[in-house]
């Protein structure tokens, strides 16, 4: 085992691994990893070993400093593995250890080129991984170390996410005072407590965060975290959009996946409160499907997936044109993978001045007529609108 001890140190100490996987098991069990895969990544310009684990329905991983990384490839070897093949520029070694422990390297031609350890690196998220986050350690999404449940991982990038398009827009939120943000359509509020935590705690914001939904019982559920979490800032109310008039200006106003045109309807509250920003992914656009006829557009609209498809693209196009016109500098931007949910697409409007409001209308009206189109938003704003 010495001569494998010096290579593996050797490589790891002097950097020139680019890649190690472990396999063949001295003893199968039920409940642990079959294969170990290495890569050297750089953290905080420091070079670290990720550790991923497969197991037979999940991949774990530890990053190891190059004297962590070495302890532990000798306990695998020495324990767990039998097989391993070691990558460097130089050449490929292939390590085989027989049932007594005695040790084979064979030294075989290069099959790995050497890279750039920048495209290794992990992803700076806005909530890093290994910091516990309060808010996180209660919803189930971090435990009390810090580190992201393998389960929750797609949730934890969805918030990371939100708060990136969150950081872009602080610029246009207003300073001097307490900010007034309305989340519509809060529910289980994962987000929500993530504004909270990132304006509130990370950027020592004052501010005042009302969470709004139908369901009386997970509304509780998020007042009692709330309360535990200290967060005297946020609380949530059981409520409908439309019917919601307690506040005469809000700053910011967010809505995810509020179905069909309850989504307009908190556009329009927005718009009329003269939000400074406006953060909204919509779901369930169903008002144009029934709306949308044009002969031209007739070898798509045949075809119902297609039609459905085209009448949601077109419904947030038409959201995004009249924001702009009532004096929004509107984005469609990606907001999670398409792997994660197909409802993707978020609509950022920040206020901006007013630009050639006439010449944006003739471009929404000309749109809106193709397609035959009488979009509840337009209805909803008639007297923000231009009247021709």
């Amino acid at each position: 085992m010495e001569a494998l001890l010096n290579l593996t140190n050797q490589l790891l100490s002097g950097g020139t691994l680019i890649t190690a996987t472990l396999s063949q098991l001295r003893k199968r069990e039920s409940d642990t990893f079959t294969k170990v895969q290495i890569k050297p990544v750089e953290l905080k310009k420091k070079l670290y070993y990720q550790f991923a684990y497969h197991y037979s329905n999940k991949v774990t991983h530890d990053n190891l400093t190059p004297e962590e990384a070495q302890e532990r490839l000798s306990q695998l070897f020495g324990e767990t593995f039998r097989q391993g093949l070691l990558c460097t520029a130089e050449a490929d070694y292939q390590v085989l250890i027989s049932k007594k422990f005695k040790v084979s390297i064979l030294t075989k031609s290069p099959t790995k080129s050497a890279m750039n350890l920048a495209h290794n690196r992990k992803k700076q998220y806005v909530l890093e991984e290994g910091e516990p986050v309060p808010f996180l350690v209660e919803l189930g999404i971090m435990n009390a170390d810090g580190k992201v449940l393998a389960r929750k991982y797609d949730k934890f990038r969805q918030i990371n996410r939100f708060l990136e398009m969150v950081q872009d827009i602080l610029p246009a939120l207003p300073v001097g005072r307490p900010l007034t943000i309305v989340d519509f359509g809060c529910g289980k509020s994962y987000l929500t407590f993530a504004l909270y935590h990132y304006l509130a705690i990370q950027q020592r914001r004052p501010l005042n965060i009302v969470g709004l939904d139908l369901k009386a019982d997970v509304i509780e559920v998020c007042n009692t975290l709330s309360q535990k979490l200290g967060y005297q800032n946020l609380k949530f109310l059981v409520g409908d959009i439309a019917d919601y008039d307690e506040m005469e200006q809000v700053d910011m106003v967010v809505t995810l996946h509020a179905c069909d045109t309850a989504t307009d309807a908190a556009l329009e509250k927005a718009v009329r409160w003269d939000a400074s920003v406006i953060l909204s992914v919509p779901c369930c656009q169903h008002e144009l499907f029934g709306q949308v006829n044009n002969s031209v557009l007739e070898p798509m609209l045949s075809h119902g997936i297609l039609k459905e498809r085209f009448a949601a693209l077109a419904t947030d196009g038409i959201r995004a044109k009249l924001l702009d016109v009532m004096g929004y500098k509107t984005q469609l931007l990606e907001f999670i993978d398409m792997e994660h949910t197909p409802k993707n697409i978020l609509i950022r409007a920040v206020k901006g001045s007013q630009e050639d409001r006439q010449r944006l209308w003739e471009e929404y009206t000309a749109f809106r007529d193709f397609i035959h189109a009488d979009p509840y938003l337009e209805r909803a704003c008639a007297d923000l609108l231009p009247t021709s």
